[in-house]
């Protein structure tokens, strides 16, 4: 309470967060010192502590706000119609936003967490889980797919998902070796072709 003092923030929590997103996008966790934080968000130390608490819970906010706005297109591709269009939606929703020229190229959930010294194994973990927990909301909307008769009766809901996440995920790490959007692209209709057909959408 007599650290606050009574005063307001003197700067844009927001926009404090983006900065930080930048910094650990564009050097991951571990090359993101707090040096580089704290300049690129316009506050000192005792600011940032006050505000989001150590780097690690920093961290966390940032990859909260990244799932909530830069990740919102993979919540919108559940509410397709169809498997393949849930699929494609994602898909190519997801090579824009890796490719975009006003972010960094790639994805922060797998920029975030390169190359983790032991200390900090529980960052790599932490987006392990966040992309894991999004792997099983496509599972259960493919699982309904199967049920409706839009995804053939064998198809395996968790495996197709499994294989959907390891294209993005392989897409982020080209996006940010620098192979370009129509490329990524082009990657995403040869994955789609895997999608298989269901007997009520032939």
């Amino acid at each position: 309470m007599s650290g606050e003092r009574g005063r307001p923030r003197s700067f844009d929590t927001d926009v404090a967060l983006a900065r930080a997103t930048e910094v650990f996008w564009r050097h991951g966790y571990e090359g993101a010192s707090l040096t580089h934080l704290t300049a690129a968000m316009g506050i000192n130390r005792p600011s940032m502590y006050a505000a989001f608490g150590n780097k690690d819970e920093l961290f966390r906010r940032v990859v909260a706000r990244y799932a909530e706005t830069d990740m919102a297109y993979a919540r919108e591709a559940l509410e397709q119609p169809t498997a393949r269009a849930v699929i494609a939606a994602f898909l190519h929703a997801n090579v824009d936003a890796l490719t975009r020229t006003d972010r960094p190229a790639g994805c922060l959930s797998i920029q975030g967490g390169l190359a983790c010294a032991t200390g900090n194994g529980g960052v790599a973990e932490f987006l392990a889980a966040s992309r894991l927990a999004g792997e099983a909301r496509l599972a259960e909307r493919l699982a309904r797919a199967v049920t409706e008769g839009d995804l053939p009766a064998g198809t395996d809901p968790a495996a197709l998902a499994r294989f959907v996440m390891a294209v993005s995920e392989g897409h982020a790490v080209h996006a940010a070796a620098g192979v370009d959007r129509a490329g990524l692209h082009a990657s995403a209709e040869i994955a789609l072709q895997a999608v298989p057909h269901g007997a009520a959408r032939d």
